[in-house]
């Protein structure tokens, strides 16, 4: 079917008219608000307050969430939005890692807020036609396109039955249908989602943006948490933004040069030494396969254990021989330290593109670990395709990982048959079962749609359905506060179980990676320092999201003098180009210790969003005992030599002439209390009491004692 097939068959609803606003140091002050239920549209001042305490994109969504619901608002009512807006440093085409947007919403799986890290074109194009922030809010009736005219100024709300719904035709349908020539086609950004968000409470989004150089879309993810169920539950199957194009000071900052000399010494040091370390633009953060299994970190067999000897198949070489080289592969303009690797002319194997060859995104680390070695697959091209439908079908490949795991495991015990899965025999290593799974949950089919609930639910009915023991379901369940864990084995680091299980929207490694500081270089060895750690890292990576900007740029690659300075973790010469930075962009003039402290009022107003929706205390920042240690005799006995010994050194037991369940039993009580002293230690840090609220006095402190916040927590203190 041809563009011109398609454009006929839309149904106008809505156009909008407006005044594009240029930026100005960093932001535009408006914020988009479209309803796609009554079709209203309209455009919003950022309040002076909101733009003080929130600062953008992460910050600017918490709070139009906030004013738009109430504690008792579900995912699925019309009144939740889908808030995506970049910072006031995004789209910065100078300095590496300044293209993303952040995504929040109410999430289906957790039942409080998610939010997401995307890189794409979305997000910068967005500012440059004018708004901070897009806010969406309603229900369709039917099918609708959003499109936002950044070139004339005008917002388009209309049906649209005859557009493909997968990530893979639909972008490549309306790129060609609203760019005017070959070359227009990079200034147009569009967000969508696929059919298996339709059918499963895992749904992502897809920012999708068009390779000049490929002359191939290619996609970037807003993974976790169902955000892309709550798309589709809209009835929005795109958002379009077509601007001009990019050219060099669209952000209109108080001091280009500063920004620029800071880029040209971060370029300096990608070219000098990414090579040296760790090769992210010939990898991408694939590399990282072969380090996590060296260390006994790399997730196998849903976290039982943390290498493999098939781990080499899945290597980092062996991702390179498949990633195309030599191709300037950054997900925004300007970013050298280009990632964002993919899979040219792969020809599929199976489901509704078999025998077509396509471009797949990555596959990238965490990818390649939960689809891979946690399901004890080592088929790279399994990977790769799995990773193509996941992508195009709008599942969380980190997701749907950890998911598929848990359901091998529990098919391993027999809490799973062949009966119950309704003939999918998800023994480990099927990846042919695994594909079957994927494609079922696209067309809402067979176990495939039940696997759609997500870990946490699926946990919750075995145990009702009487299909296996209660306490070794919640043991090997990976998920905390409902969302699934990202792909790092923390038994061995306390530290990164804190990082992990402590997070405001779940266990999502974006918040606090301490794992090498913790466990391999033990930087951080007393509770206070993990406190402090689990203080500063969440803090400072939370900025990130407020700016608009990737994490990967800030110690992905380090100065080669990194290792003298006084914080090496901390990457000091980086910190100080972040505050440069957003000093010239936004001509504000603070230090590093206001930049933590932007995070933190924006962290705990996100701990009290949680709160008033009924959860937010201790007993959510539990974990699973899998995070933590063994839970089965074999997992025990596979490290036997390491636990036995950390009986004798750690507990002060001698575990001989006890039998495996009793030294298991010994480890996990003083596992368990281990954590519970963290916590403590941690919440301490942090100004929250011991049941986790935050203390009036620390919101005093932080100057973010709003009385909507007041309200919330002073019946907690």
């Amino acid at each position: 079917m041809n563009v011109q097939e398609l454009k006929a068959a839309h149904k106008m609803l809505k156009e909008f008219n407006y005044s594009i606003k240029p930026l100005y140091r960093g932001y535009t002050d408006k914020i988009l608000y479209i309803n796609v239920g009554n079709q209203e549209i309209k455009i919003k001042d950022v309040p002076p307050l909101m733009k003080e305490k929130f600062i953008g994109g992460k910050g600017y969504g918490l709070k139009l969430l906030w004013d738009a619901t109430t504690p008792k608002t579900k995912w699925n009512d019309p009144e939740n939005e889908i808030v995506i807006g970049s910072g006031p440093i995004g789209g910065i085409t100078q300095y590496s890692g300044t293209g993303k947007s952040l995504v929040v919403t109410i999430s289906p799986q957790t039942d409080i807020v998610i939010d997401s890290n995307v890189g794409g074109f979305f997000g910068p194009f967005l500012k440059f036609s004018g708004f901070d922030s897009i806010e969406l809010q309603g229900k369709a009736e039917k099918d609708v396109i959003i499109y936002i005219d950044g070139v004339s100024g005008k917002i388009e709300i209309f049906e649209a039955p005859l557009e493909a719904l997968d990530s893979y035709q639909l972008p490549e349908q309306l790129t060609e249908m609203f760019a005017e020539n070959e070359a227009d086609k990079k200034n147009i950004g569009i967000v969508s989602t696929g059919p298996a968000a339709d059918h499963s409470l895992i749904g992502m989004l897809n920012f999708t943006f068009y390779d000049s150089k490929r002359k191939l879309i290619r996609l970037k993810q807003a993974g976790r948490g169902g955000i892309g169920t709550v798309f589709r539950d809209k009835k929005i199957k795109a958002i379009v933004c077509k601007i001009p194009g990019v050219k060099g000071n669209l952000n209109n900052v108080a001091d280009l040069d500063a920004i620029m000399e800071r880029g040209r010494r971060f370029n300096k040091e990608i070219r000098e030494l990414d090579d040296k370390q760790c090769q992210m633009r010939s990898k991408g953060t694939a590399h990282l396969v072969e380090i996590m299994n060296d260390y006994d970190l790399l997730p196998t067999k849903n976290f039982k254990y943390g290498s493999h000897p098939d781990a080499a198949k899945i290597h980092s070489e062996v991702w390179k021989s498949y990633f195309t080289q030599g191709v300037p592969d950054g997900c925004w303009i300007g970013c050298n330290m280009a990632c964002a690797k993919g899979v040219d002319n792969f020809e599929l194997k199976t489901g509704p593109f078999k025998g077509q060859k396509v471009i797949v995104d990555g596959p990238e680390y965490e990818t390649a670990a939960g689809l891979g070695s946690n399901c004890a697959i080592f088929d790279p091209e399994h990977v790769i395709e799995t990773n193509f439908y996941c992508d195009v079908y709008g599942i969380c490949t980190i997701t749907f990982g950890t998911l598929t795991a848990f359901l091998m495991e529990c098919y391993e015990y027999g809490i799973l048959n062949k009966e119950r899965t309704m003939g999918l025999e998800l023994t480990w290593g099927n990846g042919q079962a695994v594909l079957e799974m994927l494609h079922q949950m696209a067309r809402g089919e067979g176990f495939g749609k039940i696997a759609g609930l997500g870990t946490f639910k699926l946990k919750q009915m075995f145990i009702e359905k009487g299909w296996g023991d209660a306490q070794l379901l919640n043991d090997i369940a990976m998920v905390n506060k409902g969302l699934e864990y990202s792909q790092y084995v923390s038994k061995e680091s306390l530290a990164q179980q804190g990082g992990y299980a402590m997070t405001n929207k779940g266990p999502q490694h974006d918040e606090a990676w301490l794992i090498f500081m913790d466990m391999v270089n033990n930087h951080i060895p007393t509770f206070e320092d993990k406190a402090e750690a689990l203080h500063y890292f969440p803090m400072f990576r939370t900025w990130f999201g407020l700016q608009g900007l990737c994490k990967l740029p800030w110690n992905d690659v380090e100065p080669e003098n990194n290792h003298l300075t006084d914080e090496p973790a901390k990457v000091p010469e980086h910190v100080d180009n972040y505050v440069t930075i957003y000093n010239a962009v936004t001509g504000n003039n603070i230090d590093k210790f206001e930049l933590v402290r932007q995070s933190e009022r924006v962290y705990n107003f996100q701990r009290i969003f949680n709160i008033r929706r009924g959860y937010g205390t201790r007993k959510y920042d539990a974990q699973p005992y899998r995070a933590a240690g063994p839970v089965t005799k074999e997992e025990y006995e596979s490290r036997a030599e390491r636990y036995d010994n950390q009986l004798r050194t750690l507990v002060g037991i001698n575990p001989e002439g006890m039998s495996t369940e009793e030294k298991m039993k010994a480890l996990r009580q003083y596992r368990e209390n281990r954590y519970e002293q963290l916590l403590d230690a941690v919440y301490k840090r942090r100004g929250w009491n011991k049941n986790g609220i935050p203390t009036i006095e620390h919101l005093k402190n932080i100057k973010m004692d709003l009385p909507e916040l007041i309200e919330v927590v002073a019946p907690l203190q």
